[in-house]
């Protein structure tokens, strides 16, 4: 370990591993580190065996079947099937170490009390394109007609032609204006928003309507890829993805070592990062990439704490079609709450689970003293839960921005999606060179 780096990242989930590769592609010479003898850190898949101990302490039931049948993702997230994730993954040829299967369907919780449909509570899927849109039970006939054209709006929608704007101004109209624009009522704006345009808050209605439309534009299009849902997930799980993010980078020469503890960062006289240290050992270098694990609470501070719940079901959830993977967003309006919460399941469709068990994950931003307390709407949709494992973490975001030569990704948020951990890594490149990352499509994964 003792020599010079031009770059040391600690930590191996898949941002630290994403900018891993990325740099090493790019000719840096990169030495990639991790405490724990495994890929992925937090964000690391676990077989049934794996999983047992480390939330119960002792062997899985027998009738879970072998580990070999799972593969149990600690911070699961779908990918946009034309999103940042799969840019990066086409920019660097990743591809080609992965095999994908699209996700069966998005799905909204939505109830209007006295209103034009039941009062009950329902599962309904995101209505995106017209044929959709139009026979949805979520909005009466003459929103439909609205809903309908809004989203042709949208996908049609370019920015640097004006005869497809309709007198909208991206950077001089808010997005409140474009749905007054098409009437479209309260209750549809609640899921355009949270479920297709994916915003955590309702801020984005006041601001520019230009990024949001081109947000919907992604989700409509990633949605025709498949037809079924915008988002792809791999076999056999995400661990997959740091994985291949640091075989890229040893192809490219980066040196990997796990089970590699950090034992502190060294700083020259101006303050400025010198070297990472592991025992006697002192790796040099003047660029450091990290998970918030990896650095004082100086470096770091918290903003929240993610609630994560894992259950094994036996059935897929009802109100789905029988969904074999699908995604449900429960708006915060809907929930009375200040954040969403997320519903990801996932079963032997992508080889994660044993035949006939499913992998149902719900995940949000802690607002009270009892978490658990706050998932119950979410963990009711599911159906009988056979097994349930619970988890309470901090999110954390850096204090700074690198000026030290330490940069910091931020932790994992609530979201069932990659959009905002993949806005992170670019957030990130941006911070470490003052410039944008140009994504272009590698020309192995163009042969494939």
């Amino acid at each position: 370990m003792d020599e010079e780096y031009d770059v040391i990242v600690c930590g191996t989930g898949l941002k630290e591993c994403i900018l891993s590769g990325l740099l090493s592609v790019s000719g840096k010479k990169v030495l990639h580190v991790d405490r724990n003898p495994y890929y992925g850190g937090d964000s690391a898949s676990l077989n049934i065996t794996n999983l047992w101990q480390k939330f119960k302490g002792c062997e899985p039931p027998k009738e879970l079947g072998p580990n070999r049948d799972w593969n149990v993702d600690l911070i699961p997230k779908f990918v946009m099937a034309n999103g940042l994730l799969v840019k990066m993954l086409l920019h660097t040829g990743v591809t080609r170490y992965l095999e994908w299967k699209s996700v069966d369907g998005t799905f909204v919780y939505q109830y209007q009390e006295g209103g034009f449909f039941s009062s009950e509570k329902h599962i309904h899927k995101v209505p995106v394109t017209a044929k959709d849109a139009l026979s949805s039970n979520l909005m009466s006939l003459l929103e439909k007609k609205r809903a309908k054209d809004f989203f042709q709006f949208c996908l049609e929608w370019d920015s640097s032609n004006p005869e497809t704007l309709q007198g909208v101004n991206p950077n001089g109209h808010s997005m409140k204006q474009v749905y007054d624009k098409f009437g479209l009522q309260p209750l549809t704006i609640d899921f355009v928003g949270h479920c297709v345009a994916l915003y955590t808050d309702d801020r984005y209605i006041q601001a520019a309507c230009g990024p949001t439309i081109e947000r919907i534009k992604l989700y409509i299009e990633s949605f025709s890829r498949y037809g079924t849902s915008p988002f792809i997930y791999p076999i056999f799980g995400l661990g997959g993805l740091p994985e291949g993010f640091s075989r890229l980078s040893a192809i490219h020469g980066g040196t990997y070592m796990l089970n590699k503890p950090v034992d502190g960062f060294e700083y020259d006289a101006a303050g400025k990062v010198c070297g990472v240290r592991s025992g006697n050992e002192v790796a040099k270098t003047k660029l450091v990439i990290c998970d918030p694990s990896y650095v004082p609470d100086n470096k770091r501070k918290a903003v929240g704490q993610i609630i994560r719940a894992i259950c094994i079901l036996g059935a897929p959830i009802p109100e789905t079609s029988d969904a074999q993977s699908c995604q449900i967003i429960l708006t915060s309006s809907q929930m009375k709450r200040n954040n969403d919460i997320y519903v990801m399941t996932v079963s032997n469709s992508h080889n994660v689970a044993a035949k006939g068990k499913y992998i149902a994950i719900v995940s949000t931003q802690v607002e009270t003293q009892k978490p658990e307390d706050e998932i119950k709407p979410a963990l009711k949709l599911l159906g009988p839960i056979e097994h349930i494992m619970c988890t309470v973490s901090t999110l954390f975001i850096p204090t700074d921005n690198g000026e030290d030569g330490v940069f910091v990704t931020q932790s994992y948020d609530a979201t069932s999606h990659f959009e905002s951990a993949s806005i992170d890594v670019m957030n990130m490149w941006r911070k470490i060179y003052g410039e944008d990352l140009v994504l272009t499509v590698h020309k192995d994964a163009m042969a494939e």
